[in-house]
């Protein structure tokens, strides 16, 4: 009985405190209404301390755990009576607590059951543990907030929206940061950061810097950010290309000052993490059937034994009260078989196996140590051995019948090279592999590029015009940082291993990228420096599958470069390319028939009228905090016509070591495989013969090539 009022307790308390939780979450809905304007003025103590709307927003604390020291017991004991057997045990052991139907002292399924929730009680405590451990970590980590026009050491969890901090090479980013300034020439990371870069330069700029940023409501999109600053009467318009995000590291950067817009739980990574719920493998689900059906055939037998108990008691037992007297309280045969029903459930309580997740949980944290001893799983390389982080790993892997596989980086290197290319509809780079192309009349070509065609060299010294014009494009089309330690020795940071690549390659051929600030981009041509003025960027994504940049050439001459998917760039070209087209696709078929990554890459020479209309029409949209990217989109998609082709790219990106030997297996053991790239069809054909995900022993390989759902439905007809 003592133990019943204790649960009943505790349930109370489980109910009081998620009531409390719920609470608070609704407030918080609340009180951070978006979007929100963030005041950004260095010294802390003056910032909003009268301003109540801010104080969901500031703390920068992340809890990763699901209990504390007064929710554990309860929490967990909910948890655990989700599992059928424990909940059975725990009704049989209120059906003991009646004396008219009780035949066993309650003791005996106290005992066990107290055993079976104390076993997996402390394992649950254990990795409960291990998290509020990794949380304090976390939490408690260094950092230098700018208070009071000083760099003081402060607590990650107590780093407030509105802070300015200062990071340094290779700290992990606190939060959410806006980038104000760092110690690369011009301000700049290896994050583009358009107008705001160069405005505070230290300390005493930054110190002074006021002014107030609107943004969106906290999300977990990690790729899509909007927002503005206004800041001395202007407004400049933010995007995820200025922001530095939680859980990033700052890396070839000696510093850099940050404003935190959001934090802790609002911050993209904590979006995207989710609460630590109790989750149930499907061998528990399987468990928790087989308990059921156990159960139902308990229920069974009991039902029978009750039936027939009622029936002697009606026609024999009723005659033998003198010798088998019926207990307190029955008066009648139905009722007495009532009472027996509970009484064979409690005496044949042992065929409910208690103990099968006591004997589960022993083998989940035997099979776990197997995993961590696995010699096959151990990398040497990097002195890595395999790491079993919850017991419940095995069984989850032996239950995979997909996976889903992103191409480049995980079954590909990711290191890319220029391999072949199509300009001005001849194609170079399709050589046997003899003589290498000798690059060291280039003082800055980069040694460890690798080319065979001669001849695309000869048309570079031959100021052949369209070889020209590709590679320029080449060396400003893109978002590459360079990093020149030395005189000459110059290291491409690049967001994408392509544009790396791409950049490299023109390098060599003689259009060398030497500089970029936020306004210019100085390119080295056969030896002439140049500087270009950067008038905007037309950025990559998903949909467009394209990027162009607009400059200025020294002689005043305004051009748009754009690469991007063949499927796309073809549509914009201008019909005067149609011949130059048709050559390019079949130098495009071919480089995909080898396993090749392609790109189209073209231009358009722009009106200076149209352009200062046209950019104009562009800054509106930028600082727009609503459809912002539906305009930019229409923006782009005007000034992105008529295109003049100038001819493709194709790079090689080989694959990982033990990939074709890996898929092999995992075919084997009947586990499909999908995986996701985003080439030409024939590049993904040629990938997927070479990494095994396709073979000659296929009787067919069926390609569809629907592009509505309507039309995928009547191929697969």
């Amino acid at each position: 009985m003592c133990f019943y009022f204790f649960f009943s307790f505790y349930f109370l308390l489980v109910l009081g405190f998620n009531y409390r939780w719920w609470n608070s979450q609704a407030g918080s809905d609340q009180l951070a209404t978006y979007p929100h304007p963030v005041p950004c003025s260095g010294p802390r103590s003056q910032k909003r301390e009268s301003d109540k709307q801010y104080h969901e927003l500031e703390s920068n604390s992340i809890k990763t755990s699901k209990y504390n020291f007064f929710t554990f017991l309860p929490l967990n004991l909910f948890e655990q009576f989700q599992r059928i057997a424990n909940a059975y045990f725990l009704f049989l052991l209120i059906l003991q607590l009646i004396p008219q139907i009780s035949s066993l002292s309650w003791f005996t399924t106290v005992v066990p059951l107290v055993l079976v929730l104390t076993v997996s009680g402390v394992k649950d405590a254990i990795d409960d543990f291990n998290r509020h451990r990794s949380d304090n970590h976390v939490n408690n980590r260094p950092v230098q907030v700018l208070i009071n026009g000083m760099l003081k050491d402060e607590k990650w969890m107590n780093v407030q929206v509105g802070d300015i901090i200062k990071l340094e090479n290779n700290n992990f980013v606190t939060a959410d940061l806006l980038l104000l300034s760092s110690s690369e020439p011009h301000s700049l990371t290896y994050i583009e950061t358009a107008e705001l870069d160069g405005k505070f330069s230290t300390i005493f700029s930054i110190l002074f810097f006021t002014g107030e940023v609107r943004c969106e409501a906290p999300n977990n999109k990690l790729d899509r950010f909007a927002g503005t600053l206004t800041l001395q009467g202007e407004k400049y318009a933010l995007d995820n290309e200025k922001m530095l995000l939680r859980g990033c590291t700052i890396r070839n950067t000696e510093w850099c000052f940050g404003l935190v817009i959001y934090a802790g739980p609002d911050t993209k990574l904590m979006q995207n993490s989710g609460k630590t719920t109790f989750k149930r493998t499907s061998i528990d689900r399987l468990m928790n059937v087989l308990v059921l059906v156990i159960f139902a055939f308990l229920a069974l037998m009991c039902l029978i034994l009750a039936i027939g108990n009622g029936i002697w008691e009606h026609d024999k037992g009723y005659y033998f009260q003198v010798y088998l007297p019926w207990a307190e309280g029955v008066t009648s045969a139905p009722y007495s078989a009532f009472l027996m029903f509970w009484s064979y459930v409690i005496i044949l309580n042992t065929v409910v196996p208690i103990s099968l997740y006591v004997s589960v949980e022993i083998i989940r944290l035997g099979n776990s140590f197997y995993i961590d001893w696995d010699r096959k799983m151990y990398y040497p390389v990097n002195d890595t051995p395999a790491q079993a982080r919850t017991t419940t790993l095995n069984e989850e892997l032996g239950q995979i019948k997909y996976i889903f596989s992103d191409k480049t980086g995980t079954l590909t290197q990711n290191i890319m090279c220029f391999n072949k290319c199509s300009i001005n509809g001849k194609s170079y780079g399709m050589v046997s592999k003899t003589e290498k192309v000798d690059f060291s009349y280039n003082q800055l070509a980069d040694p460890k590029f690798v080319f065979y065609d001669h001849s695309l060299v000869e048309a570079v010294k031959l100021n052949d015009a369209p070889t020209h014009m590709f590679f320029r494009l080449l060396s400003l089309c893109h978002t590459v940082m360079p990093e020149e330690k030395e005189e000459g020795n110059l290291v491409y940071q690049a967001q994408s291993p392509d544009e790396g690549a791409l950049v490299t390659a023109a390098r060599n051929f003689g259009f060398v990228f030497r500089a970029r600030t936020p306004e210019t981009i100085t390119v080295v041509e056969m030896g002439e420096t140049k500087i270009y003025k950067l008038l905007a960027i037309l950025d990559f994504n998903n949909v467009r599958k394209r990027m162009s940049v607009i400059v200025q050439s020294p002689e005043g001459d305004l051009t748009l470069y754009c690469k991007g998917a063949d499927t796309i760039l073809y549509e914009l070209l201008h019909s005067s390319c149609d011949a130059l087209k048709e050559e390019t696709t079949e130098h495009l078929n071919e480089f995909a028939g080898e396993g090749l990554r392609t790109l189209v890459v073209a231009y358009k020479n722009l009106d200076e009228k149209y352009f200062e209309n046209w950019i104009r029409r562009h800054h509106a949209a930028s600082t727009a905090l609503e459809g912002r990217e539906d305009k930019l989109s229409e923006l782009y998609e005007e000034i992105e016509k008529d295109l003049m082709l100038l001819g493709a790219t194709a790079i090689e990106d080989k694959l990982q070591d033990g990939v074709p030997q890996t898929i092999e297996t995992l075919a084997k053991a009947s586990i499909k495989i999908w995986v996701l790239t985003g080439d030409k069809q024939e590049t993904a054909v040629n990938i997927g013969y070479s990494c095994n995900l396709l073979n000659d022993d296929m009787a067919d390989v069926f390609i569809i090539e629907g592009s509505t759902s309507d039309a995928v439905l009547n191929e697969l007809r």
